[in-house]
């Protein structure tokens, strides 16, 4: 059935001048944008009429990086944002594990704090979470998702001892005598109690991915990533997409650490090949260093207040390469998640190598840079010259633009996010939240790009602001463009799918600071409306 959109202001994305009058669309996609009499005659008298009293009408937001099935998986655990202290952490905790009545079989998971928030400006210990349980494990995951801490028992379960070596690409914590803090950090290093975590949780997939698509609905995403996906995540959503659970459009990334990546992609042909109900494989994700409000993220240069430290990679040229080569050779895109310039440094350094060595592209991949937070001026003109996306977590200049300033100093903290420089070099840039690490708020997002101001109100790297049109191509026509689906969603255009966004106000006449409080009233994917904000 048709259904004709008027009485409001309508955003298309293509141009910042449009002013079209209505939008018809016909099922799953549009029809009509345009004049309003004109749309009415094409409509027809069945056309349903949809006035929208002076709201506005655009294409729906589109997650450029996320991580669907860590965020369904994270909402099950204890909620740790608004601990100010480790006394508040151990309450939380103790209160959780008694309202899910969790035994010594279980385990008491945490996610959500930020030791750069917290009173005491460190991270807890395995003696602070003994106070939680001394016999129950206990796991805690930093916000950023790079860090965790856990109790004396899960220490002992996952066989962790005082003598074991360091990780290749992470860190064990220790005390001043040597012993494990339960202090954990990257990857390589929360793997093993993790492990013994997850086997312990019990959670009830099937809600908890149902509950986290209407988060991102209600954000006005119509489009999300699982972007880091291993063997059980593939195989959680396609399960999910085979019995219909699936209401967005999920595009996942297989993790290159997996034996077989090529291998593993090819596994769910359908989903290889394009969305097989709302799940598509894209391509390949690498990790190449850590967190910078964690101080793990690799940089060229040390960290404010250390002669060497400058953090660590997560893994070796060769290791990169080979990634690389395999991605050209096999056609798919590759995300690599850089936060250190020096992070970007490796992926643009042995991107431009492997190219060399494969040859030209036999087919556009446009290989993606995840967060982007210290790229250097230098390295943006080379990324653009390889077609590389620089997809940027614009939101750090306020959730932890004073940590960065506090970690970089004044003149590399400003820089972090450099919107402003890949807009001026033409590039196919947009943002993120990385959700869990953030909730999916587009609008927050776009205030961020625009407005660059710090939760302590500082002005930081204002030089990189951007216009409120820049700003929301980088959740739509941009996005869209990440995911080759720039001539199926991101803006209002005949033939494009009737994914959009109904919001009490346009973005473009709202004073600037007020942008995070446009509320959305309506998502819609494909002419139907899956969510709609109760009055």
């Amino acid at each position: 059935m048709k259904k004709l959109y008027y009485g409001g202001d309508i955003i298309t994305m293509v141009s910042e001048t449009d002013a079209p009058e209505a939008v018809v669309t016909d099922g799953e996609k549009i029809l009509f944008v345009g004049d309003f009499a004109e749309a009415k005659a094409l409509a027809g008298e069945d056309a349903v009429l949809v006035n929208l009293e002076g709201k506005t009408l655009m294409p729906s937001f589109i997650d450029p990086h996320s991580h669907l099935i860590m965020y369904s998986q994270f909402s099950a655990f204890a909620d740790l944002s608004e601990c100010t202290d480790f006394d508040e952490i151990v309450e939380t905790l103790k209160r959780y594990q008694s309202e899910h009545e969790i035994g010594a079989d279980g385990v008491i998971m945490g996610t959500g704090y930020d030791h750069n928030f917290l009173k005491e400006e460190a991270h807890p210990d395995c003696s602070v979470l003994d106070r939680v349980s001394e016999s129950i494990p206990v796991c805690l995951l930093h916000t950023s998702g790079h860090m965790g801490v856990v109790n004396t028992a899960l220490l002992k379960l996952a066989g962790l001892t005082d003598d074991v070596p360091e990780p290749a690409g992470g860190h064990f914590g220790r005390r001043p005598d040597g012993t494990l803090s339960g202090y954990l950090e990257e990857v390589p290093a929360l793997i093993p109690v993790l492990m013994q975590a997850f086997g312990r949780f019990h959670m009830d997939a099937l809600k908890q991915i149902q509950d986290v698509q209407d988060i991102y609905l209600s954000y006005g995403i119509t489009t999300v990533q699982d972007g880091a996906a291993n063997e059980q995540n593939l195989q959680a959503l396609q399960s999910f997409a085979n019995q219909g659970e699936l209401k967005l459009d999920v595009v996942a990334y297989a993790m290159t650490d997996e034996k077989g990546i090529q291998e593993q992609i090819l596994a769910y042909p359908k989903a290889a090949a394009g969305y097989d109900n709302h799940f598509k494989i894209g391509g390949a994700k690498i990790i190449l260093d850590g967190s910078p409000q964690g101080r793990t993220a690799w940089l060229s240069k040390p960290y404010e207040g250390e002669e060497e430290y400058c953090g660590y990679p997560a893994h070796q040229d060769e290791e990169v390469e080979q990634a690389l080569r395999a991605a050209i050779r096999g056609g798919y895109q590759i995300l690599a998640h850089c936060n250190g310039d020096a992070a970007s440094e490796q992926y643009i350094r042995c991107y431009e190598k492997a190219l060399k060595e494969e040859g030209e592209l036999s087919s556009d991949i446009r290989p993606v840079m995840i967060h982007c937070q210290t790229v250097r001026e230098d390295q943006l003109d080379r990324m653009a010259a390889l077609g590389m996306i620089p997809s940027i977590f614009v939101a750090h200049t306020f959730y932890w633009g004073d940590v960065h300033l506090k970690n970089l100093g004044k003149e590399r903290g400003s820089h972090i996010s450099p919107v402003k420089s890949a807009v001026m070099r033409g590039m196919k840039y947009n943002f993120h939240q990385d959700a869990p690490v953030l909730k999916p708020d587009m609008m927050q997002t776009v205030w961020c790009a625009v407005n660059r101001l710090t939760r302590k109100g500082v002005k930081i790297g204002e030089e990189q602001c951007v216009s409120v049109f820049e700003a929301l191509k980088g959740i739509t026509i941009n996005a869209a463009y990440a995911y080759h689906e720039e001539d199926e969603k991101g803006t209002l255009e005949r033939g494009k799918l009737a994914d959009l966004v109904v919001l009490e106000k346009n973005p473009l006449k709202t004073d600037k600071m007020e942008l995070k409080d446009i509320q959305v009233l309506e998502t819609i994917k494909e002419g139907k409306t899956l969510y709609k904000k109760i009055s």
